[in-house]
């Protein structure tokens, strides 16, 4: 009972993390208000948990807060390179083309920790290659599709080095505390732009920022980590590869977005492969 519990937590939250993508659509903000709500509301939600939890926030070794600023930077771009490629073009694409960061992980994780790269990857990489091949009608940067797949690479490739920056890290700290310092960082890195942008922001827009920063955030990160209790890492891993997956159904059903077949084509090819590649590394 308690792993079948565990398991609709995890795809509730990682039904959370497709719905993510949606609001790009329904915001008409630029993506750097975008994500300062998002950053901003969640590292609200975490901080009144931690005081109502009584949690401990304080960082050992002090000098790890330097590490939790570089990734609060890192998140800020990774979030705003995200929405944009869906602002640009469609959730499908965005989703599609991000999704390709575990295989940029597999790639860049040897160089950081100097491991060999495996043959393997090398094929998985070229096949990845190969669905966003499918994906692009045309390399013309006029082309709003073609842009949106270079934003969303780009999305995916900082979340790589979000990931593997995050691999020591959460041998000593929390998901919840490292989430938490990302989102504040995160928070007042995009703070500026409040000020050179000027948005005008009406009462729908905070009510969808809210809704983003806490449910599509601080609570879909507490519901994945209070699944892991009596889920395998490689259950878990393999569940948040269908994150596009149900972003793009949700896409369908609410925006009424249909994927072009090129997309759907491209994009079993790239979910085939990240597939693997998060199954493989699930079981190294």
């Amino acid at each position: 009972m308690a792993k079948k519990q565990s398991l609709i937590e995890i795809h509730a939250a990682v039904v959370l993390f497709g719905l993510a993508g949606l609001f790009g659509k329904w915001l008409v903000l630029s993506p750097f208000i975008i994500v300062l709500g998002r950053v901003f509301y969640a590292s609200a939600a975490l901080f009144l948990f931690f005081l109502l939890t009584k949690t401990n926030m304080r960082i050992f070794p002090a000098r790890n807060y330097a590490v939790f600023i570089l990734l609060g930077f890192i998140l800020a771009v990774h979030w705003v390179a995200f929405f944009h490629s869906i602002q640009i073009s469609t959730v499908a694409i965005g989703l599609l083309s991000y999704s390709s960061f575990p295989v940029f992980t597999a790639f860049l994780e040897p160089l950081f920790f100097k491991e060999r790269i495996k043959i393997s990857m090398i094929v998985c990489a070229l096949l990845c290659l190969a669905g966003v091949f499918l994906i692009i009608p045309q390399f013309d940067l006029d082309n709003s599709t073609y842009r949106g797949v270079l934003w969303g690479l780009f999305a995916g490739f900082t979340f790589s080095i979000l990931t593997i920056l995050n691999r020591k890290l959460s041998l000593r700290y929390s998901s919840l505390l490292i989430a938490f310092y990302q989102d504040f960082w995160a928070t007042l890195f995009l703070l500026p732009f409040f000020f050179i942008l000027r948005p005008q922001i009406s009462s729908r827009d905070i009510l969808l920022l809210l809704a983003l920063g806490i449910f599509c955030t601080a609570l879909s990160h507490s519901l994945f980590i209070k699944g892991m209790r009596h889920i395998n890492a490689q259950t878990a891993a393999i569940i948040s590869s269908l994150e596009p997956v149900y972003g793009i159904i949700l896409a369908l059903l609410i925006l009424k977005e249909i994927p072009a077949v090129r997309t759907v084509l491209g994009g079993m090819v790239i979910l085939g492969t990240t597939f693997a590649v998060t199954w493989r590394g699930a079981k190294a």
